[in-house]
């Protein structure tokens, strides 16, 4: 797909789904995903399904449905090989919170339809509010009462309804972080980039004590040459410009894993970890994609997805998170939804922790939830609640 025309389709779909906060917004089995998929005439209704498996933590079926935009087997070069080998993988999250010391502002991507790039920023927080990180931008948070709430809801945003970005905000905000939101809806392209560093800029001026942490989507973190050449510069190098601050850069997404091996990139498999890496060679110099690119400072390599029980290993990557199976005394029918709210929030139209779906006796997944009380709310295909309980993690 043309670069111009997916970031117009990314907009678009976040301007429109603002729009539409107020209507009721409810987390849908898959087979309802994939009915309306398949009913769907526009032409980014792929997109579309991908978020919103996403949501649901149907994190194989977000994968299949968003290469259906278009996907191949990627090749590298004898040069890029022999380049490649140069570098040697390290723990990135070891990495960045040790690079942090020395750094005022970092900028981390995430692709929207990849929740382990949510978990691995996640996984950062307390590590950089150690080291004096108090502020964290959100390229998808429109919520002005988020630092007094102390959660998040349904109409925080868009991307923030998934569990996975609900929980970041989370935890960021019970560490001591400052929240702040710094998109623009009612730009596209060059304006929106600046608009954005803009809003970031003035926040920092605003509050010059404590270091900046910015989670943002896709080519925003470019602070080199960006992709679209009518940008320009991306979001990062114009605030490189207006703060004169030079961002540490971390992009998630080039080496993202795909639905099918064959179309992951050959440096996933050559790097051959079980952890996210970054590669830095003997001089010290940190591998960003091919010889000579500007655009960012690291780009992170995340391994390959192991399933446990049904769930994305990933899921157990941060905090003290555990698995909870459902008690089958509990499920009176077959297929639920079922989704952990924290205690109070469920009523306060919260975003769940964790979503799982139940299709029969033979296949039930667990959740995966940090330390805390949470309600269990059950909903029958009809999305009718059917049974609802409290329980504890311990």
């Amino acid at each position: 797909m043309n670069k111009t025309k997916f970031l117009s389709i990314l907009l678009f779909l976040t301007t429109a789904n603002v729009v539409a906060q107020s209507e009721k917004f409810e987390y849908r089995f898959s087979i309802d995903i994939e009915n309306a998929i398949e009913k769907d005439t526009v032409p980014w209704k792929y997109q579309i399904g991908a978020y919103e498996f996403s949501f649901v933590g149907n994190y194989q079926k977000t994968r299949e449905t968003w290469d259906k935009n278009g996907v191949g087997i990627p090749t590298i070069t004898e040069e890029d090989s022999l380049y490649f080998i140069g570098f040697k993988p390290v723990n990135a999250r070891d990495y960045i919170i040790e690079r942090s010391k020395n750094e005022q502002i970092i900028i981390i991507n995430e692709a929207h339809t990849y929740p382990n790039h949510r978990t691995f920023t996640h996984s950062l927080l307390q590590g950089l509010y150690d080291n004096g990180y108090r502020y964290l931008g959100l390229e998808a948070l429109s919520d002005t009462i988020i630092n007094e709430r102390k959660y998040p809801i349904i109409e925080s945003g868009y991307y923030t309804k998934e569990p996975e970005f609900g929980n970041l905000i989370y935890t960021a905000l019970n560490i001591g972080f400052t929240l702040f939101g710094y998109d623009d809806f009612n730009h596209n392209g060059k304006e929106r980039e600046i608009a954005q560093a803009r809003n970031i800029a003035n926040f920092i001026e605003k509050h010059p004590r404590g270091k900046v942490l910015i989670h943002c989507g896709h080519e925003h973190v470019i602070e080199g040459t960006p992709i679209i050449p009518s940008w320009e510069k991306a979001m990062a190098g114009r605030l490189k410009e207006y703060t004169q601050i030079n961002p540490f850069t971390i992009d998630q997404t080039q080496f993202a894993e795909k639905s099918e091996r064959k179309y992951n990139h050959p440096y996933i498999a050559m790097v051959n970890k079980n952890f996210p890496v970054v590669l830095i060679d003997e001089n010290g110099n940190l591998f960003n994609g091919q010889k000579g690119n500007d655009q960012v400072d690291v780009r992170i390599i995340h391994p390959e997805t192991r399933y446990l029980n049904n769930r994305p290993n990933w899921l157990l990557s941060v905090g003290n998170r555990k698995e909870y199976h459902v008690e089958s005394s509990k499920i009176t029918q077959y297929p639920i939804l079922v989704l952990a709210y924290r205690k109070n929030e469920f009523e306060n139209n919260g975003v769940p922790s964790d979503i799982i779906e139940i299709l029969d006796s033979e296949n039930i997944p667990s959740l995966i939830l940090d330390k805390g009380n949470y309600e269990i709310i059950m909903k029958d295909r009809n999305y009718n609640i059917i049974n609802r309980y409290e329980i504890k993690i311990e």
